[in-house]
C-alpha cells in the first residue's frame, strides 16, 4: 500500500506529521512510505534523513495526492485537495469534524475514508494513538512558561540578602491533561499552585501535584464515558464564576484550558473576575481558538484589559516544535500499525474495531460515526 506523508501548508504550523525514526518503523512494517519533499524541513528534518530509512521523496503534491492509498498528515486538509484523493483513500488527521460540516461532507461525497484523530475514543488501547493528550500535554506545559516569561515577577520562594521573596500564585482552571501538566510545571518553578475543576473526582490528583484544590459547590457535575467534564447549566456556570473569582483574585497567573467535546469552549472568566486582578497579572486562554474561557481574548493576540494581560496564544504545542512533532508522529505510527496486517502488509479497515468506529467520520459515501450523527443532531 502506497501511504502518503504531507508536507504542512498552514503558515503558523510548526510541527510536521512524519519524523524519520517514525518513518523507519512504518517501512519495516512493509508500508511504501512517499513523502512529500519538505516535509519535516520545520523541524530540521532534510529529505535525506527520511531517504536513509526507506522512504521515497517526491515533490508533485497533486501527484502523491492522487495516487495514495493512505494519507497522513497533522491539520485538516484544504479543500479542495479532497476531489484529488481517488476513492477508497485513507485519510488521517485532525479534522475538526464538528465545525467543519463542508470538509465532511466534501469527504462523503468523494467515497474517502476519513479518520478524525479527535474522535479516538478515550480508552487503554487507544491510549498510544492518543494525539488529543500528547498534543494537550505539552500545551499545559508552554503555557506556564509563555505566562512566567511575561510575568514581571519571579515564580519560587527566595531567601535574598534583601529579605525573602514570596512564591507566585498560579491558578489553574481545568484539571485535564493540559491543566495537570500546568499545575506539574508551575509547581516545578516554584510558585504556590491552586485548580478547579467541576469534576470533583479529580480533587486528589491535584494534591499528588503539590496544589490546592478549590471547591466550589456546583451541584451535581460530572464526566462522560471519555473523561470529559460534562457541560454545565447557565446557574452552575454562575456559581462556578462566582467561587473562581477570589482565587483568581489572588493570582499571579490564571490559565484556562476548559473545552467541551464537540461544543464551543465555555465562557468561565468574564470583565468582573478581571477587573477584579492584581495589574500587571497575566492569564493565558487555552481554549482561545474554540471560542475562548476569557471574555475579551483574541487569537495570536496579547489583550490587556484592566491592567491585566491576557494571552490567547494559538498552537501552543508549536511552541514546542521538535517534542511536539516526536509525540505527534509517534502517535499515528502507532495508530498505523493497530490496524496493518503484517502478513499481507496492509491496513485493514477492522469495522467491529472500537477505534475504528471511534474515529471513522465517513466511509463508503457515508457518514459513519455514530457520535459525530448524535453530536450533529442535537
Amino acid at each position: 500500500m502506497k501511504l502518503v506523508g504531507l508536507k504542512e501548508l498552514h503558515e503558523r504550523e510548526t510541527r510536521v506529521p512524519l519524523i524519520p525514526p517514525t518513518v523507519d518503523k512504518l517501512v519495516k512494517l512493509g508500508a511504501d512510505v512517499v513523502l512529500e519533499s519538505g516535509i519535516g524541513q520545520k523541524c530540521g528534518y532534510l529529505d535525506e534523513h527520511y531517504e536513509k530509512v526507506g522512504a521515497r521523496i517526491e515533490s508533485d503534491r497533486q501527484s502523491l495526492i492522487k495516487t495514495a492509498d493512505i494519507i497522513l498528515r497533522l491539520r485538516k486538509p484544504p479543500i479542495e485537495e479532497i476531489d484529488l484523493m481517488k476513492e477508497g483513500c485513507i485519510h488521517v488527521s485532525y479534522l475538526d469534524p464538528f465545525n467543519e460540516l463542508e470538509l465532511v461532507e466534501k469527504f462523503r461525497t468523494a467515497k474517502v475514508s476519513a479518520f478524525s484523530l479527535e474522535m479516538l475514543p478515550r480508552t487503554t488501547i487507544a491510549q498510544k494513538m492518543d494525539v488529543l493528550s500528547s498534543q494537550a500535554n505539552l500545551g499545559g506545559y508552554v503555557a506556564v512558561i509563555l505566562a512566567a516569561e511575561r510575568l514581571d515577577k519571579i515564580l519560587p520562594m527566595m531567601t535574598t540578602p534583601a529579605g525573602t521573596i514570596k512564591p507566585s500564585r498560579v491558578f489553574v482552571i481545568g484539571v485535564g491533561v493540559a491543566g495537570l501538566q500546568a499545575i506539574a510545571t508551575a509547581r516545578r518553578l516554584g510558585a504556590r499552585v491552586e485548580a478547579f475543576d467541576t469534576r470533583p473526582v479529580v480533587e486528589e490528583q491535584v494534591k499528588s501535584l503539590g496544589a490546592k484544590f478549590v471547591k466550589v459547590d456546583l451541584g451535581e457535575t460530572g464526566q462522560t464515558k471519555d473523561g470529559y467534564a460534562t457541560q454545565l447549566t447557565p446557574e452552575q456556570i454562575q456559581k462556578q464564576k462566582e467561587g473562581m473569582a477570589k482565587a483568581c483574585s489572588q493570582a499571579d497567573i490564571v490559565i484556562t484550558t476548559a473545552q467541551l467535546f464537540g461544543r464551543p469552549a465555555p465562557r468561565i472568566v468574564d470583565h468582573s473576575i478581571i477587573a477584579g486582578m492584581q495589574p500587571g497579572s497575566i492569564i493565558v486562554d487555552m481554549a482561545v481558538e474554540t471560542g475562548g474561557n476569557v471574555e475579551g481574548s483574541e487569537v495570536d493576540k496579547v489583550v490587556d484589559i484592566e491592567g491585566v494581560h491576557i494571552l490567547g496564544m494559538a498552537n501552543l504545542p508549536g511552541r514546542a516544535a521538535v517534542t511536539a512533532s516526536q509525540m505527534y508522529s509517534s502517535n499515528l505510527a502507532n495508530f498505523i500499525d493497530h490496524f496493518w496486517d503484517k502478513e499481507e502488509k496492509k491496513f485493514l479497515l477492522k469495522e467491529e474495531d472500537e477505534i475504528f468506529k471511534g474515529g471513522l467520520v465517513t466511509h463508503k459515501g457515508e457518514i459513519f460515526s455514530e457520535t459525530y450523527k448524535s453530536i450533529m443532531k442535537k
